[in-house]
């Protein structure tokens, strides 16, 4: 029985990563990248606003 014990916090964190990439494949595109890239872009203009304003 002692390689079950063994076995099991691989096995578990295989589990868990799996979950992981299949949220962050499901997450990509869709709906949300639209909403996404919208907030990206504010960012980045702000960002840009704020360098340009600092440069005068």
């Amino acid at each position: 029985m002692d390689y079950v014990a063994a076995l099991t916090p691989p096995l578990v964190m295989a589990i868990g990563f799996t979950a992981l990439i299949v949220t962050i494949v499901k997450s990509q595109g869709g709906a949300n990248k639209a909403k996404e890239d919208g907030i990206v872009d504010a960012a980045l203009a702000r960002a840009e606003a704020t360098k340009q304003s600092g440069e005068r």
